[in-house]
């Protein structure tokens, strides 16, 4: 089959397109799925570079071409253990079930499916474990991918193949953090609010009731606006000028860097704070007394309870939000891809689509 191989953590030259890969079967309790198109994610960029590794202090963006050189690779990953290569990345699957293994119910096979990026069924469902697919496993940057039966689900929408792909990743991240923040019909910061996870952010947000101001260039707002943020912020501004000292609920925060305090000073007291992404870099400083004296709350959201994706799919199936499709590539124009993906001009998602037959 054709599959895109990551040899090891660097640059975009450690993508190797194949199409001499072995085609992975269905083992007990797994489906084989002939993927239709897999999603660009930051997840893809940050663990082929090995920006997970806390040797690394500068924002995404940097090392998102050429690789770091600092990189400790036992720390590099979503689990905390080295990656093993080759692997065969992507976050996103949509396809069709082509196979079932023992134990799962040979109906399956024809099923048009979405597959849970955080993996539950290798970790037996534990609690603030993560296997990520595409990382702790081969995931969508191929023409077919085995993967547990039980991470698997159909999905029943009229959507294309390219907008059902945009959403595992990004959605269920978004979904995640609001979740995890408890977010209501309330007054809701946004930042980054133009990529996958931000717009989906301000969807998923509206969808709960909030009001949302969203951070995000000025050539973008327009877009982001159309995806539901009753008002934006230019990513430039001064934040506390803008909007004010305790002026929001809730801060969705994706891009971390020096943002971070004043996106601390524009929470009301008692405000949550909720990060899943740093791409604007993970180092940041806090002045503790504004944490304490306005108990605030801050919320890591990496791991994901069982019931945030499969209600996802009911969002998608009832039409409740929507993805934005930037542009498609074909599976063998990655690098090309990714290079769009790394300026960040684009709104919304980027789509890789694999060659039909293997």
């Amino acid at each position: 089959m054709a599959a895109v191989l990551l040899t090891g953590h660097g640059g975009l030259d450690r993508l190797e397109y194949r199409t001499d890969v072995p085609v992975p079967r269905a083992g007990p309790g797994e489906v084989l799925i002939r993927i239709a198109a897999a999603g660009i994610n930051n997840t893809d960029v940050n663990t082929r570079t090995g920006w997970y590794s806390k040797a690394v202090g500068s924002d995404t963006g940097t090392g998102g071409a050429t690789g770091f050189a600092e990189v400790d690779e036992v720390d590099a990953t979503w689990s905390g253990k080295a990656l093993e290569f080759p692997r065969i990345q992507g976050a996103d699957v949509c396809g069709h079930v082509a196979e079932v293994g023992e134990g799962v119910a040979p109906g399956r096979v024809g099923e048009r499916v979405l597959v849970r990026t955080m993996l539950r069924a290798p970790v037996d469902h534990r609690p603030l474990e993560c296997w990520t697919l595409g990382s702790e496993c081969d995931g969508g940057f191929a023409q077919f991918v085995a993967v547990p039966a039980d991470d698997t689900f159909a999905v029943r929408s009229d959507w294309s193949d390219e907008e059902l792909a945009a959403i595992p990743c990004a959605y269920s991240t978004a979904e995640n953090m609001l979740h995890r923040a408890g977010v209501a019909a309330e007054r809701v910061l946004v930042t980054g609010a133009s990529g996958g996870v931000g717009l989906a952010a301000v969807q998923l947000a509206r969808r709960r009731g909030a009001t949302v101001t969203a951070v995000c260039s000025a050539v973008k707002a327009d877009a982001v606006t159309a995806q539901g943020a009753a008002e934006t912020v230019d990513r430039d501004a001064d934040l506390v000028a803008a909007l004010g000292r305790g002026a929001v609920d809730v801060v969705v925060d994706l891009v971390g860097g020096p943002q971070f305090g004043p996106l601390l000073e524009v929470l009301r007291p008692g405000g949550r704070y909720v990060t899943s992404g740093a791409i604007g870099g993970p180092l940041a400083e806090i002045d503790l007394r504004t944490l304490y004296l306005r108990d605030l709350t801050l919320h890591g959201a990496t791991f994901q309870d069982d019931a945030v994706f499969s209600d996802l799919v009911g969002y998608v199936e009832r039409g409740e939000v929507r993805p934005l499709v930037a542009r498609t590539y074909p599976l063998d124009q990655i690098a090309r891809a990714q290079q769009e993906f790394l300026t960040k001009a684009h709104t919304g998602k980027l789509v890789l689509v694999p060659p039909g037959d293997p």
